[in-house]
């Protein structure tokens, strides 16, 4: 995702979204070239390796789901080290989204499954010791599986946007953010636009950057020519319309979650349920796994909650491999990489390893009843691993 290349104080730009032409254009070549892009620019290295915060108190560091995405992870690490400069005691594995990823000898993955018994999406979290890929072929050949058909929704997602057999979410939509005819019209065009560029580019493009924030990013790129409020509310509707897909899509293609278990399982691979309140259901699924998340930043509401579940879980199963509790930062390492004009402030403060619900005077009182230190979490679920 390469940096925008344009000067919003240009005379040239119009509030006039029908000026823009329905044909691709030499501009949109490059706007796509530059979106899809995995190279990154010194000034972009800069903001990296360059974090807003410190915490030199923090002597441990638990970073088990998180998203590289494209970013260098000599680069990462670099910025991990510059956060936490006093840790002493650590366990990092990278999680990318249906895609196996290394560093320092251990692999991750965050991987998507579906749970007949509840009927819901579920996704896992899987780590294990790097030179146990070398055997694991239909675990690699599963989760492949998995990203092809995920990377899917985005030509569903861009459908929805542009012909006509699914009008209805899209007046859903604009009914929802109230979204006026002329801003549905441009959206679709547009929309028509990037499918052709993605026919014209995809296969040279990198597979991992077709995916749905491509339709965030192209339509960041309109703001040379478009006023910037006129463009927030087309991100706005997108949002809307992103949602309504993401709700239909089909699970049916999806690894049954039993069955993904039980493969990474038979290669030693560890398994955390990551903000399982998405699916509460899993909770009493009594499957195979090493623990549950309590807290990212996009699930915190039921924090102690949780812990006290996996407390009261361990206490009536007497489990020869208790169950752990996890915090995740859920970063998403793209996002430091953004102009910052057009950072989500959401997102651009997540830090790999940074969980503050560990310091919560509440939270620590609940762990400390449990039994659940940030050090002892680190140091079993690495044994575990080995």
């Amino acid at each position: 995702m390469g940096q925008l290349e344009f000067d919003l104080d240009d005379p040239r730009r119009t509030t006039d979204p029908g000026d823009l032409p329905s044909e691709i254009t030499e501009w949109d070549q490059q706007a796509f070239a530059r979106i899809t892009s995995t190279r990154i620019t010194p000034e972009q290295e800069r903001w990296l390796v360059s974090p807003a915060c410190s915490f030199p108190e923090q002597q441990s560091v638990l970073g088990i789901h998180w998203h590289p995405e494209f970013l260098p992870l000599d680069l990462i690490k670099e910025r991990i080290r510059k956060v936490f400069p006093g840790s002493r005691l650590d366990l990092i594995i990278p999680t990318q989204h249906n895609a196996f990823l290394c560093m320092d000898g251990m692999a991750g993955v965050e991987v998507d499954c579906f749970s007949s018994e509840f009927n819901r999406k579920v996704q896992l979290l899987l780590h294990l010791r790097e030179e146990r890929l070398d055997r694991a072929d239909r675990l690699i050949s599963m989760v492949s599986h998995t990203f092809t058909y995920r990377s899917s929704q985005l030509q569903e997602y861009l459908a929805t946007l542009v012909e006509p057999a699914w009008e209805g979410r899209l007046a859903e939509a604009a009914m929802q953010t109230g979204a006026r005819g002329e801003l549905v019209a441009f959206v679709r065009q547009q929309a028509r636009k990037l499918r052709e560029l993605i026919e014209l580019n995809g296969s040279t493009t990198p597979p991992f950057m077709l995916r749905n924030k491509l339709v965030e990013s192209y339509f960041n790129q309109l703001r040379a020519f478009c006023d910037d409020r006129f463009i927030d509310r087309a991100q706005i509707f997108l949002k809307a319309v992103k949602k309504a897909v993401k709700a239909n899509f089909s699970n049916r293609y999806f690894y049954q979650t039993r069955e993904m278990i039980e493969e990474a399982r038979s290669q030693g691979a560890g398994i955390v349920i990551p903000h399982p309140e998405q699916f509460w259901p899993v909770l009493l699924a009594d499957y195979d796994v090493d623990g549950f998340e309590v807290w990212n930043p996009q699930s915190r509401e039921y924090t102690e909650f949780l812990i006290d579940f996996v407390k009261r879980r361990n206490l009536d199963r007497r489990l020869s491999r208790p169950l752990l509790v996890f915090m995740g930062d859920d970063t998403h390492m793209s996002e430091k990489v953004v102009d910052p004009r057009f950072r989500d402030p959401e997102k651009a403060e997540r830090e790999v390893g940074l969980q503050p619900a560990w310091e919560d005077q509440a939270v620590r009182r609940v762990l400390q009843a449990a039994g659940f230190t940030r050090d002892g979490i680190i140091e079993e679920y690495r044994s575990r691993l080995s």
